[in-house]
């Protein structure tokens, strides 16, 4: 590592403070960019396997050089930066090009479409570099500073390329938070933004079912993001790799988790538990919902009870750490768990519309949605936060580095070794033969998986 130089994640934190002064040729990018990932078609394959195109394309408003600077996304268990593009499209017909004007009462022919392209993949440079134009004299001069410009004046016509391939990905003095008790706070929001999902998962605080259907035909999200159906651009995959049009690589990745709970991938979707632990039934007739959901649980006809576990059941961890957040949510117990959660990311008001329900209280389902809605995006805020300051960039230093910081000294453990010192962990194939530490009171999972990519450098764009 060439530690006189800024590190890339020094630089891309420049980049995040300047990228109103930044613009980048999106041409030179998207000619000089290799998908790390499968690329995939729009549309659907039928039982044959043909391609069944989208009846909507989309076209770009903006068909231009040059885009805004990008935001900078740290993935949460590998040492992957993404660069998220926004660029202006509209809708059209494939067939004949014609331009869709309005859907559902909304205007469309100015929407956003979103492109990530992957700057640092699994710790290796993914761009070598970006060519850009910069109006900013303050962000010239401290990119001048730190080494990565060697124009003598600034000069806002000029394209300047900044190379990243010889920079080193973190700095030798980097200084990471401390992990302890994160894990349990992510596992508990994870629990009841799951929760609140499954509810949303056909409803929104802005638009009636009507509009959400006509939204889906045009593949809008209910978000109005467009939403096109998407395929793997081969059928066969062993085929794929032999003829060469993908190959695979070894991904490292890294999890926090706890002594208990190995990481938040072990945790069910809401659904799934609702259906092991719990039913719901007809309050009048006491008919048992066959497949229950959170989707119709907001029916005031309906109510919910625990499930009879038959003897043969084992209860988990996983268990243990959801089902006080279910209890409370759904009325059977009065624990306080899901207002404290709320509390934390200031949604009491979903808190009091909740005790409000449970006290007998009539609650429209529009003030319901709009509750839930509210809660849903404050806790992914604040979970994002917890990503961005403490847990991504740690993640990131390992996965580069290969080694845990300095400061965080533990003993690498096999899977074997961990699970008889804490026998309520449970592995993944993967994570089997993987490698974990002991920080605090957390475990710090690395484990290889393997993943398939795109060979062909491609012009366009990694979705």
């Amino acid at each position: 590592m060439t530690n006189n130089k800024i590190s890339l994640v020094e630089l891309i934190q420049i980049f995040a403070q300047y990228r109103d002064n930044i613009i980048v040729n999106i041409k030179h990018l998207q000619e000089h960019y290799q998908r790390t990932g499968i690329k995939r078609v729009k549309g659907v394959r039928n039982e044959n396997g043909e391609l069944l195109q989208p009846w909507l394309r989309t076209e770009n408003i903006d068909n231009v050089e040059y885009v805004g600077m990008g935001e900078f996304q740290f993935n949460r268990n590998t040492a992957t930066i993404n660069m998220l593009i926004k660029r202006k499209v509209k809708l059209a017909k494939f067939e004949d090009k014609t331009p869709t004007i309005e859907v559902a009462g909304l205007l469309v022919n100015d929407l956003n479409s979103f492109n990530n392209y992957t700057i640092v993949s699994d710790g290796k440079i993914n761009v070598k570099s970006l060519k850009v134009k910069i109006s900013s004299k303050k962000a010239f001069d401290l990119l001048k500073e730190k080494g990565v410009l060697d124009a003598e004046d600034f000069d806002f016509r000029a394209e300047y390329t900044i190379e990243l391939n010889n920079l080193p990905l973190v700095a030798a003095n980097s200084h990471y938070s401390s992990i302890d008790g994160l894990f349990n706070e992510l596992a508990e929001i994870k629990v009841l933004t799951s929760i609140i999902s499954a509810y949303l998962r056909k409803e929104s605080d802005v638009f009636v079912a009507g509009q959400l259907d006509e939204f889906k035909k045009h593949y809008l999200s209910k978000n109005v993001y467009i939403n096109f159906p998407t395929t793997n651009e081969y059928t066969d995959i062993h085929e794929a790799l032999v003829n060469g049009t993908i190959e695979s690589k070894i991904s490292y990745k890294i999890d926090i988790g706890s002594q208990n709970i190995l990481n938040l991938s072990k945790l069910p979707s809401a659904n799934k538990f609702l259906s092991k632990m719990y039913r719901l039934y007809d309050k009048i007739t006491g008919e048992i919902i066959i497949k229950p959901s959170f989707a119709i649980a907001l029916n005031e006809n309906l109510a919910v009870r625990h499930r009879l576990l038959s003897s043969r059941t084992k209860i988990t961890k996983v268990d243990e750490l959801m089902k006080p957040i279910f209890d409370d949510f759904l009325g059977l117990e009065q624990n306080g768990i899901v207002a404290n959660i709320l509390k934390k990311v200031d949604a009491d008001s979903l808190a009091q519309l909740l005790q409000d329900k449970q006290a007998g209280k009539q609650i429209s389902k529009e003030e319901m949605i709009a509750a839930l809605t509210t809660a849903n995006n404050k806790l992914e805020q604040y979970v994002e936060k917890i990503y961005h300051d403490k847990i991504s960039p740690l993640v990131f230093y390992i996965g580069c580095i290969g080694v845990l910081p300095n400061k965080m000294e533990a003993k690498s453990m096999t899977a074997e070794e961990a699970a008889i010192k804490y026998p309520n962990l449970q592995f993944s194939k993967d994570e089997q033969q993987g490698n974990f530490f002991a920080v605090g009171d957390s475990i710090i999972s690395i484990y290889a998986k393997t993943e398939y990519y795109s060979k062909l450098i491609s012009v366009g764009v990694e979705n």
